[in-house]
């Protein structure tokens, strides 16, 4: 199958330039001015549009195990949505229980994600420590392209990780080339907290972010910095909520350490009023960890985002349905956690972002997938416009609007955090290894048509 586009602006990370975009396959084989194509190629006419790299969401949890109950997106779903949206690989996460095998939970998660309809790739998270998980690690890493590996500093008598575990975790990775990543809320204070507000018989969802605040945040990302820093390890902090923790990361990087942020879409435009609302079922639809903050804290991360101390854009895509949300309907702590999103995340920072000049579209690409593209060592397959890439490509209408809703949305879980939004700037064609599978609202995607992304290790100390 050949495909060209035509007419459109290329927009990478590095530069914006006028060119048509060739595909065979499923790679790109020519960029440029008034490229010849054979007569039986398909052609999309992207006058008046920008050509992008699909979007990367480096966290997202399809059929994700937790909390008594299963998200309601299967990788089929979630990755479908994401399409809809421009997102054309996730980044998702294999959660081993308390002393399951590594291997066994990868095999578990690999085995799942057979029906994506999009791109995929697997952060695997150490929830334990002995010598089985010291060897696992180093398998992943050989021989399944795995390349990051995932740290709860929160959920205690769960996954959490203590930190002998960390530091023993964190000088692994950097033997075998691969990057730690970790949640940081410390997870012994946000216990304590939940104890205290539920004696005092505040047991609704206006209490979540009561038992999180942003100190609580902060410290553990202060900490998981100092770790890494000890031990001169990078270190990836995942969904960024606060400018405490913000601050932390800038700090590090002024002193030359190697520490990258993410923000998710909807911390950066939903504050923590969502907590207060008398309709306890819609609060509960927003409960997830950490939770939305006030206003200055979203005016900070779109700081963090200009400044290049905040380098990647994502969802937590997690989505439970108001059944599932019940659960906690009598105690806060037992609400599932998670929100979606993959569906909206580019539209929502495209149009929050670029819109209102805080970003530039190329800045745009560099935060929605050249950044994460690098950070996890998938460029130049991902995350770029060039001979060679994966032809994963967003046709991007500036001028084209649409309003997100529930109702209309892909994504399952029957709640959308974004609902009644009017965004402008979405994708008006999807293109995942060569193949449309999005166009004009039309969604096309295919069971079992994404691929499992090998991320190959960074130069290791040692591969033992």
């Amino acid at each position: 199958m050949t495909t060209i586009i035509r007419g459109g602006t290329v927009v990478n990370a590095d530069r914006a330039f006028r060119a048509d975009v060739l595909c065979y396959g499923d790679k790109i084989v020519a960029v440029g001015e008034s490229l010849d194509a054979p007569h039986s190629a398909k052609v999309i006419d992207a006058s008046g549009q920008y050509v992008i790299p699909g979007g990367i969401d480096p966290h997202t949890h399809m059929n994700l195990p937790f909390m008594g109950t299963v998200t309601a997106d299967d990788f089929f779903t979630g990755t479908a949505a994401g399409l809809a949206g421009g997102t054309t690989t996730i980044m998702d996460f294999v959660i081993p229980d308390p002393k399951q095998s590594l291997m066994e939970a990868y095999r578990n998660w690999r085995g799942w994600a057979q029906k994506a309809a999009g791109d995929y790739t697997f952060h695997v998270a150490i929830t334990w420590w002995d010598e089985t998980v010291h060897r696992d690690m180093g398998t992943l890493v050989r021989d399944h392209g795995v390349n990051s590996f995932k740290h709860f500093m929160a959920y205690k008598n769960a996954i959490m990780a203590d930190d002998e575990t960390l530091v023993k975790s964190f000088r692994r990775s950097l033997e075998l080339g691969a990057i730690p990543t970790v949640h940081a809320e410390n997870g012994e204070l946000v216990y304590q907290l939940q104890q205290d507000l539920l004696k005092q018989g505040l047991t609704g969802p206006s209490s979540h972010p009561l038992s999180r605040p942003p100190a609580v945040e902060a410290e553990a990302a202060n900490r998981a910095i100092a770790i890494a820093n000890v031990l001169n390890t990078p270190v990836y902090i995942v969904h960024v909520s606060c400018a405490e923790s913000l601050d932390a990361i800038t700090r590090a990087r002024a002193n030359g350490q190697r520490v990258y942020g993410e923000a998710l879409a909807g911390h950066l435009v939903i504050d923590d009023s969502v907590y207060q609302s008398k309709d306890l079922e819609f609060a509960a639809a927003h409960v997830m960890s950490p939770p939305f903050r006030g206003k200055h804290h979203q005016a900070a991360l779109w700081h963090g985002l200009q400044a290049g101390n905040l380098h990647t854009t994502a969802t937590d895509h997690c989505t439970f349905c108001a059944e599932q949300k019940a659960a906690g309907k009598d105690n806060f702590t037992k609400i599932p956690n998670g929100c979606g999103g993959v569906e909206d995340r580019m539209s929502v920072v495209w149009d929050a972002g670029v819109r209102t000049g805080l970003l530039t579209p190329s800045e745009f690409v560099r935060v929605t997938s050249a950044n994460a593209a690098q950070i996890f060592n998938m460029y130049p397959r991902k995350g770029v416009i060039a001979v060679g890439a994966d032809a994963d490509i967003v046709v991007w209408d500036p001028e084209g609007t649409r309003t997100i809703s529930a109702k209309t949305q892909f994504a399952k879980g029957g709640f959308n955090v974004f609902e009644g939004r009017t965004v402008r700037g979405i994708p008006s064609t999807t293109l995942a290894a060569g193949n449309v599978v999005f166009h004009r609202g039309v969604l096309m995607a295919v069971e079992g048509g994404g691929r499992h992304i090998d991320r190959p290790a960074f130069t290791p100390v040692s591969a033992s």
